[in-house]
């Protein structure tokens, strides 16, 4: 298996790279389509809001279905078995908090951005430079992995090992994206992610099987090979504790990453926006019951995949790869069908990576364009409405190369562990101030600003101080981003427990001590919140 892993032997990077460049090709004929009827901000923000409940479940999957939940859960579940599985949960879970409380509030109230939610009972400027600076944060981190993601699968199906020729490859990621979101605006992406979705979901089902018939269709089988392919360890593979459970502070990290987790995805901000392109409240509600419904089985399709790859690939094999956890699913395709499974499982990974890649850029354009240059810059005094579309366009070529840039930095990073820390920025940030806007009639401007920065700081410092940094080895699970250093003082690694109730709690008193009182503008946003009556109409073309 170590020749697997060096990721050269069986390998066939001409016909990887071929069958990734036949869905570049297919998927920017399918963005120049959309971008014939991309004409207005509605139509570049909220693709004109014309897709269907079920069109938008199946994009938001693809949106939400990243290089962490293939490539970096499957990696977990091999390697930690149950503690990998967390992730699934935690990610799944999350949807319910989503589809309850926010989709379909959110989707009457705002226009294109979370911003848009926040201002429109409070203080405008204030607020949205407090929203656009936490999504542009949400999208860096949450960036920072994908990319991360696109250079362990290149080190592996390209045989690429130095640093140098995986930059040169990120950086290739990078531009294709940079083309979507500037040729097909959100209609653009939204297909690429509709085709993504379809062609990952297929892809991890046609594994699944392949793996249970090796099997016998036995599930106690496959579980029974990955422990006695895990050696002296394989036993904790099936209990909880692998990963954290030796002290208490790894119990405590556990229930923090678990937070994070279930509370991150109502506070994502490319999640958040995708509301926005369907016509009604009711089809918001739609694409969530059609996303919960795709996500939850493709998250069954992991736990066979992890313990697949645990039990043909082997641990030992896993950790010597190039890409260390993540390369599991993409060593589990070589295992089974040889170079051709692979460059298809490959090229899934890829378009997985670029689809939400392009997702997470249009947010973050399209909230700086729109909340800092359109409204606070400008003062929604617009003379052409396409000057703000321009500037979105600017931004996503900024985001792009800011993206890659990050992405040749955290190289070699778990995915799932750095979109864990993304979640948890999101939590702490977003999701407190989104709940006290729609549920809290006192809540004011001092309290969205005290809610949002207090919880974007929070977790960014605990996260920097945090042994996710500095101060655990080489050798560990997952080790610390900078190597040689220590100066950490946190003692958990995902700091969702500390910051999430602080930035619950600096709402509040952000909003106690203020005198600032709204409620006449609470009483209008709640019952166009509840009964849709005023919200955002599709744009007719």
């Amino acid at each position: 298996m170590s020749a697997i892993a060096a990721g050269v032997t069986g390998n066939n990077p001409a016909l990887n790279i071929g069958i990734f460049a036949v869905f570049v090709a297919i998927t920017l004929v399918v963005v120049f389509r959309a971008s014939r009827n991309t004409k207005t901000a509605a139509d570049y923000y909220a693709a004109g809001r014309a897709f269907t409940g079920p069109q938008n479940g199946i994009a938001i999957s693809g949106d939400y279905l990243s290089a962490a939940s293939f490539l970096g859960i499957a990696g977990a579940i091999a390697l930690n078995g149950y503690d990998g599985f967390l992730y699934s949960i935690g990610f799944l879970v999350a949807w319910l908090v989503a589809l309850l409380l926010v989709a379909e509030l959110l989707r009457n109230t705002g226009k294109y951005t979370m911003g848009d939610v926040l201002a429109f009972r409070m203080r405008q400027r204030p607020v949205r430079a407090a929203a656009a600076t936490s999504t542009l944060v949400v999208s860096f981190f949450y960036l920072l992995a994908q990319m991360a993601g696109a250079g362990g699968l290149v080190a592996l199906l390209l045989g690429i090992t130095n640093k140098t020729g995986q930059a040169v490859v990120i950086a290739a990621v990078g531009l294709i994206m940079i083309v979507y979101v500037l040729v097909g605006g959100m209609k653009g992406t939204t297909w690429v992610q509709i085709i993504k979705a379809a062609l990952l979901i297929t892809g991890a089902l046609a594994m699944t099987i392949w793996v249970l018939a090796k099997f016998g269709f036995n599930l106690s089988s496959l579980l029974g090979g990955a422990v006695d392919a895990g050696g002296k360890t394989g036993e904790a593979l099936l209990s909880p504790g692998k990963q954290y459970g030796a002290t208490g502070t790894s119990k405590l990290d556990f229930l923090s990453l678990g937070l994070a987790l279930v509370l991150g995805t109502a506070g994502l901000p490319h999640i958040l926006m995708r509301f926005y392109t369907v016509p009604t409240a009711k089809e918001a509600r739609r694409s969530v019951v059609w996303a919960i419904w795709l996500i939850g089985i493709f998250y069954l399709f992991t736990l066979v995949l992890g313990y697949g790859a645990g039990a043909i690939v082997g641990p030992e094999a896993i950790r010597a790869a190039p890409g260390k956890a993540n390369s599991a699913a993409p060593l589990l395709a070589q295992a089974l069908g040889g170079p051709v499974l692979l460059g298809l499982i490959a090229a899934v990974a890829f378009a997985t990576i670029l689809a939400v890649v392009a997702g997470l850029t249009i947010t973050a354009s399209a909230s700086f364009a729109h909340d800092i240059y359109a409204n606070i810059i400008k003062k929604d005094k617009l003379a052409d409405k396409n000057a703000e579309v321009r500037v979105a366009r600017i931004t996503a070529v900024v985001i792009g190369i800011v993206a890659i840039v990050g992405g040749i930095v955290a190289n070699g990073q778990n995915v799932a562990f750095l979109v864990a820390l993304a979640f948890a920025v999101a939590a702490s940030a977003n999701l407190p101030t989104i709940l006290y806007s729609l549920f809290w009639k006192r809540f004011n401007t001092s309290g969205a600003l005290w809610s949002t920065y207090g919880g974007l700081v929070a977790s960014i410092v605990l996260i920097v101080f945090s042994p996710a940094v500095s101060g655990k080895p080489a050798t560990a699970s997952t080790p610390s981003m900078i190597q040689g250093v220590d100066f950490h003082w946190f003692p958990l690694e995902n700091p969702g427990i500390v910051s999430i109730p602080l930035a619950f709690f600096l709402g509040w008193l952000g909003t106690v001590l203020s005198k600032e009182r709204r409620a006449d503008k609470y009483a209008e946003m709640e019952v166009r919140a509840l009964t849709g009556a005023g919200a955002e109409k599709a744009t007719p073309h």
